[in-house]
């Protein structure tokens, strides 16, 4: 057993997203970023094909960030709200 994963304070990230969000505001040019984010080795990530968000999800980004609904204006900005998160 490994004691220094036990009483590791490595943040972990748990994001989950709407599939039809992510194919409304996710440009081409972003998901290279996203792709990166998501390879780290702290971040799970999930995709649902629905969240049942339907009027959040027409509006703007979102992605559920270990339980907590978070939107940005662009998904640019969602992409560094959930960077901020994983490094607070």
């Amino acid at each position: 057993m490994k004691l220094f994963k036990l009483f590791s304070k490595e943040k972990k990230l748990t994001v989950e997203f709407c599939g039809k969000n992510l194919d409304r505001f996710l440009s081409e040019e972003t998901f290279p970023k996203y792709n990166a984010f998501f390879n780290e080795k702290n971040v799970n990530y999930k995709e649902y094909e629905c969240q049942s968000k339907c009027k959040e999800c027409k509006k703007a980004p979102y992605a559920m960030i270990n339980g907590e609904f978070v939107t940005a204006e662009t998904s640019e900005a969602l992409l560094e709200k959930m960077k901020k998160q994983l490094h607070e």
